[in-house]
């Protein structure tokens, strides 16, 4: 999970971890918003990156 800080909500890792009990990666951004993808894409593809990192 990324929570980009102008997300409507920014769930906190304590609610993540909860509610995906096999969360392998959770990270704060300094700037990023609902359309992350579009408004950060170099920080977007780093972050897809590094929760699939585990996963390889």
């Amino acid at each position: 999970m990324s929570v980009f800080p102008d997300e409507l909500y920014e769930a906190p890792r304590s609610w993540a971890e909860q509610a995906y009990p096999r969360l392998v990666h959770y990270n704060k951004l300094d700037k990023g918003g609902h359309f992350a993808a579009w408004e950060q894409p170099d920080l977007f593809v780093k972050e897809v990156r590094a929760g699939f990192r585990s996963l390889r």
